[in-house]
């Protein structure tokens, strides 16, 4: 008889869905044990456990209490050979040392696009309706209608250059098309049929496509390649009165560079949810710029993201046990 296949899992997940994470397991002809991690953080499991450890989940309910517990007992895990992650970036070197030592790890991108793009979309609108304007004027109790001279321009024929054009980018795009706007995407990979864009280009050709951005909207992940891919000059490239959204990671865009041409005027505005530092330092100038919306790391914050992450996590434990191929799975050009 084969020994079982040992999955470690968080001490709440156990409680509250090992019965059917055991009943897919048996339904696949799978014998699967659980190793739970301690309820405590401070608790650590023992070499042996850790030495049998086949399968790991870093599901939601982990982070950030019980992370350093989790990393901690999966490094020790010399037979560790598939990690699910709840979290869509791997830029953590975390990752990249399961990678190398020849674990698959699989991510839980395009579980939170949903919100995360809506957020980017509320942005976008709060920046285009004015409404920076109105709530500081709510906030000083003063009645400030936007004379006509300065009314905002519809939204209709604008365009939204989204650089990663990934599952943020296409419901991005969706809910931008449906308001009128012109999508271009940027990503490595080809146009598919259900690509919701105008126009997709491949990254080489950003510098060109610049230029024609109302609306630059930053949702890929953070890699050696996107790391301070908008400098300074691509800034500069934007039309006057552009407006950049930040969905994607801070490190991308050069943040002092970006603070300089909202400062100027030459960009029009910012939504950043996203930062180089993390929690933004308190004396950052983009906390009091009138024109930048700023949202704590927070925008996809939603209910269902955890769902959405477990039955993820049950695909991928039936696609590695039927010998198929993982959903989102990581390679070292990822991490």
């Amino acid at each position: 008889m084969n020994p079982p296949t040992t999955l470690l899992i968080s001490h709440g997940l156990e409680q509250r869905r090992g019965h059917e994470i055991t009943a897919l397991a048996t339904s696949l002809g799978m014998t699967l044990e659980f190793i739970v991690l301690p309820s405590d953080p401070e608790a650590r499991l023992n070499e042996t456990d850790c030495a049998r450890i086949d399968l790991a989940f870093f599901s939601n309910d982990i982070f950030p209490k019980h992370s350093r517990q989790f990393f901690s007992t999966v490094r020790k895990a010399p037979r560790l050979r598939w990690l699910q992650v709840f979290n869509a970036g791997v830029d953590h070197p975390i990752y990249s040392e399961m990678i190398e030592r020849g674990a698959q790890l699989t991510t839980a991108a395009g579980t939170t696009a949903v919100p995360i793009a809506q957020a980017a979309i509320a942005g976008l609108l709060m920046l285009a309706r004015n409404f920076p304007r109105w709530l500081t004027a709510q906030r000083e109790h003063r009645w400030d209608p936007v004379p006509p001279h300065q009314f905002p321009r519809d939204l209709a024929g604008q365009t939204a250059l989204v650089v990663g054009f990934g599952a943020i980018g296409q419901e991005f795009g969706r809910l931008a098309r449906a308001l009128g706007l012109r999508v271009i995407g940027v990503r490595r990979s080809p146009l598919r049929p259900e690509d919701q864009v105008d126009a997709l280009y491949p990254p080489q050709q950003l510098d060109s496509l610049l230029p024609q951005a109302d609306w630059l909207v930053i949702a890929t992940p953070l890699t050696a390649q996107t790391r301070g891919l908008i400098n300074a000059s691509r800034l500069a490239a934007l039309p006057q009165g552009a407006r950049v959204i930040n969905v994607g990671r801070g490190e991308i865009i050069d943040e002092p560079a970006l603070i300089s041409q909202l400062q100027s005027g030459h960009l029009g505005g910012a939504y950043l949810d996203v930062f180089a530092t993390e929690p933004l330092p308190t004396d950052s100038p983009l906390w009091q710029l009138p024109n930048v919306l700023i949202s704590p790391h927070n925008s996809a914050a939603a209910q269902g993201n955890e769902e959405r992450v477990y039955q993820l996590f049950l695909k991928n434990l039936s696609a590695l046990h039927r010998g198929v191929p993982l959903t989102n799975l990581a390679s070292l050009s990822d991490a």
